[in-house]
């Protein structure tokens, strides 16, 4: 007779009660939803508490499980948590039916100060002018409307202006888990120009070395 390790089996049936729900719960959430978040949940739920390896098992296990080709969706990893999306081979037609490109494209200025921020953040308005030769006003209140920045205090530079800083919701807009996943700025040297004068940018690097100096 072959040796039956309990321990597994009653592991396996742990994880497989666990499964559906944490499926049901992402297909539902209208954020990503954080490990910790599922790991608090569920152990308000049951005498024998989870811990974070298993929650991450399962979600590797659901991953692994959709990455089929069968499916037209996927668990991505996605704003620091996880989320099902669509696969790529299927925007074109989600986006046609959904008519979202309209709505979510953004401007050649908003995505240059959008990129300004993101890698230079918390940056002032100025440093966003000074790079692009440009009032930056409209393109700012337009980022804040769509909540892919925010106001992250203030500098303590004289006039003590505003600083900006990108949020979840840019990270859930570009599909990526942290600002780590961005792009490194040497991939982007060949690019310069197109945001702004070489001597502008690093006019605005010794401005930005000045605000990090008096902080």
């Amino acid at each position: 007779m072959p040796f039956i390790n309990l321990t597994s089996i009653l592991y396996l049936c742990k994880v497989e009660d666990i499964q559906k729900n944490i499926e049901a719960i992402i297909f539902a959430a209208e954020s990503p939803v954080k490990v910790e978040d599922l790991l608090n949940y569920f152990n308000k739920q049951t005498e024998t508490p989870y811990t974070q390896e298993e929650i991450e098992g399962v979600l590797r296990v659901i991953a692994e499980k959709y990455a089929n080709e069968l499916f037209p969706f996927e668990l991505g990893e996605v704003g620091g948590g996880y989320q099902f999306l669509t696969k790529a081979d299927y925007h074109t037609a989600v986006s046609a039916f959904l008519n979202r490109n309209a709505v979510k494209r953004l401007t050649n200025a908003a995505l240059e100060s959008l990129a300004i921020i993101a890698y230079k953040q918390p940056v002032t308005k100025s440093i966003i002018e000074t790079i692009r030769g440009v009032n930056a006003d409209y393109t700012i209140q337009k980022l804040m409307e769509k909540e892919l920045i925010e106001i992250a205090g203030r500098s303590e530079e004289v006039g003590k202006p505003l600083l900006y800083k990108t949020t979840q919701q840019f990270l859930d807009y570009f599909g990526i888990n942290s600002l780590d996943d961005l792009p490194k700025l040497k991939e982007f040297e060949e690019l310069q120009n197109q945001i702004g004068e070489k001597e502008n940018i690093e006019t605005a690097n010794a401005a930005g070395t000045n605000v990090a100096e008096q902080n």
